[in-house]
C-alpha cells in the first residue's frame, strides 16, 4: 500500500489518541463541575495526589471514589482520612512508623515456627529458633486501622488481658442409686418345693436372721437322717477299746454336719436337730443381711431347682449419687472435691458429700461422665432413681492469664482474637485458650501478653475486614507508569511505523 494513501487514516487515529489521553488526564487530576477535586501538595508531584475516597460506617469494607449512599443499608457514606481504609506502609512506599529517631518500635517477639509462641523480650522459642521482632504497625501486612467515627458506629468494646484466679462451680443433675456393695441375691443350692412365704411383699423391709421361706427338699430330709444315723453310731464306737474305731465315728459325723453347712442350714438348725432327734420336713432360709425386698420371684407350692434366684435384697441405708458431667467440664472435677447435693422434693434440703469416683467411659446416649457421691440416707428419705441437683466446688487455676470469652473467635481449625493496638489500629492474633470460668472468662495458654488490650464487641466485622484487607489493597494499590519515551516525537514516529506494519 503506498504511504500517501496511509497518511489520512493515520491522521484521525493520532487526533482520536490525542482526545482519549486528555479525557484521562481530565479524570485523573481533577473533576469539573462535581465539587470532588484530588488534594495536592505544593510542589507536589502528579504521583503524590491523594484522592478523597468515602466508606460506609456500618459497613467498612464499601470504599467508593465519590460521595453517595450505602449500596447495602443505605447510609451516607463518610469520608476516609489519608493513610485509612485498608491502605498499609507497603501502600504508602514501605515507610515503617518510628519513634522519632527513624528506627521502628519493637512491638513483641513471636517464633518464626510458632505464631502463638509470643514474648516481650528476644530469645529462643522451645524448639531453639531465634525470636523474631515484630513492629509497631508492621504486623506482616494484617493490622488494621479504623477511624473513630467508624469505630463508634461499629460498637467496639476492649478488655484488658489481666491475671487472676478462675473459679468454677459445676452445677448438674444427678440421680439416687443404690450402692452396688450392699445388693444380695438369695437363692437356694438344693431343689424342692416353696412350702411357705413368710415375705411375700416387693419393697418389704427385713433385717438379717429374719425368715423368709421355708422349702420342703427330699435331699434335705435325707440328709438329715444321715446326720442323726452318724450321731447313733459315734455314740457305739465311742464304747470300743480302740481309739482309732472312735474316731472314726467322729469323723462320720463332722462330715454330715459339713453338709448340712453346705446348704445353708444353720448352726441353731443343727443343733436343734440334734436336741429333737426328729427330722423336719422342711428348711427354713433366713434373710443374711438388712434391706428391702427389690424382686420377689417365687411363689407359695413352686418348685425351685438348685441355684434359682428366689430374691433379691438390697441395703438402702447408704446411697450413691451419680451426676452427669459434660465433656467440657470433666477438667475442673477430680476425686475428693465437695459436693453439694439439693433435694428438690424436699423444699431443696442439701447433704454435703464428696466426689468418691470419677467413671472411666462416657454414656453413649448422654455424652456425659458419671461422678459418683456416697451419702447416708438416714430415715431411708432418700429413695433410688429419685432426681436430684448437684453442685461440685471445684478447686481454682490461681494467677491465670485471662481475657472475656466473648473475644474468642473460633473458626473451627484454631481461635484468634484482635488485639488493639491504639490510635484505631487492630491485629489479628492466634490463641491457644484453656479452661473457663464461671464468670465469662477463659485461660489463655499462648498468644497474649498481660496488660495488652483485646476487642470484645463487633470483632465480627473486624474478622471480615481483615481477610478482605488484601483484596482491597490490590484494588486500591496505584498503577506503576510505565518509561516515558525520551523523544515526543520520536514515540510517535515509531507508533506510525509500527500502524504502517499493521496495515501492510
Amino acid at each position: 500500500m503506498s504511504r500517501k494513501y496511509l497518511k489520512v487514516p493515520l491522521i484521525i487515529l493520532g487526533l482520536m489518541i490525542a482526545l482519549a489521553g486528555g479525557y484521562f488526564l481530565v479524570r485523573t487530576f481533577g473533576q469539573v463541575g462535581n465539587g470532588t477535586e484530588p488534594v495536592v501538595k505544593e510542589g507536589a508531584e502528579p504521583s503524590e495526589v491523594e484522592k478523597t475516597r468515602y466508606t460506609c460506617g456500618m459497613h467498612p469494607f464499601i470504599i467508593l471514589d465519590e460521595p453517595g449512599t450505602c449500596p447495602i443499608c443505605g447510609m451516607n457514606l463518610t469520608p476516609l482520612k489519608p493513610g485509612t481504609g485498608g491502605e498499609t506502609q507497603a501502600a504508602k512506599g514501605g515507610e515503617a512508623e518510628t519513634d522519632g529517631g527513624g528506627e521502628r518500635r519493637v512491638r513483641h517477639w513471636i517464633s518464626p515456627m510458632d505464631p502463638t509462641y509470643v514474648r516481650e523480650e528476644p530469645g529462643k522459642d522451645y524448639m531453639g529458633h531465634d525470636l523474631v521482632p515484630v513492629y509497631e504497625n508492621g504486623g506482616g501486612g494484617s493490622e488494621i486501622t479504623i477511624d473513630p467515627v467508624t469505630m463508634q458506629n461499629m460498637g467496639i468494646r476492649t478488655a484488658p488481658v489481666t491475671r487472676q484466679d478462675l473459679h468454677r462451680e459445676v452445677r448438674t443433675v444427678g440421680r439416687i442409686g443404690f450402692e452396688e456393695s450392699k445388693q444380695y441375691m438369695v437363692n437356694s443350692k438344693i431343689g424342692g418345693w416353696i412350702e411357705r412365704l413368710y415375705v411375700n411383699q416387693t419393697g418389704q423391709l427385713v433385717k438379717k436372721g429374719q425368715p423368709l421361706l421355708e422349702i420342703y427338699s427330699p435331699e434335705l430330709v435325707a440328709a438329715q437322717q444321715e446326720y442323726l444315723l452318724a450321731l447313733g453310731h459315734r455314740d457305739e464306737l465311742k464304747k470300743s477299746s480302740f481309739a482309732e474305731i472312735g474316731a472314726g465315728g467322729d469323723r462320720l459325723v463332722e462330715a454330715a454336719r459339713q453338709r448340712l453347712r453346705y446348704w445353708d442350714i444353720s448352726a441353731k438348725q443343727i443343733k436343734q436337730l440334734e436336741q429333737s432327734g426328729r427330722v423336719r420336713k422342711t428348711m427354713t432360709l433366713y434373710s443374711p443381711f438388712n434391706g428391702i425386698v427389690m424382686e420377689k420371684k417365687v411363689l407359695e407350692g413352686m418348685n425351685v431347682m438348685p441355684g434359682m434366684e428366689l430374691m433379691q435384697i438390697s441395703d438402702i441405708s447408704r446411697v450413691w449419687v451419680y451426676a452427669d458431667i459434660y465433656e467440657y467440664e470433666l477438667p475442673w472435677v477430680k476425686q475428693g472435691q465437695q459436693a453439694i447435693v439439693e433435694f428438690p422434693h424436699a423444699a431443696n434440703k442439701t447433704m454435703k458429700g464428696k466426689v468418691a469416683y470419677v467413671y472411666p467411659t462416657v454414656e453413649p446416649m448422654t455424652r456425659t461422665v458419671q461422678a459418683r457421691i456416697e451419702l447416708p440416707n438416714p430415715g431411708l428419705e432418700l429413695k433410688p432413681e429419685m432426681f436430684v441437683n448437684v453442685r461440685l466446688q471445684t478447686e481454682p487455676i490461681m494467677d491465670a492469664l485471662t481475657i472475656p470469652i466473648d473475644a474468642v473467635l473460633n473458626s473451627g481449625t484454631g481461635q484468634h482474637v484482635f488485639v488493639a493496638l491504639g490510635d484505631g489500629k487492630f491485629e489479628p492474633r492466634t490463641v491457644t485458650t484453656g479452661l473457663q470460668g464461671s464468670d465469662g472468662r477463659v485461660q489463655i495458654l499462648s498468644g497474649l501478653n498481660d496488660g495488652e488490650e483485646v476487642v470484645t464487641s463487633a470483632q465480627f466485622l473486624l474478622d471480615s475486614e481483615s481477610k478482605l484487607r488484601e483484596a482491597i489493597q490490590k484494588m486500591l494499590a496505584p498503577k506503576q507508569p510505565g518509561p516515558a519515551p525520551d523523544d515526543e516525537h520520536e514515540g510517535h514516529d515509531m507508533q506510525e511505523e509500527d500502524l504502517e506494519r499493521l496495515f501492510e
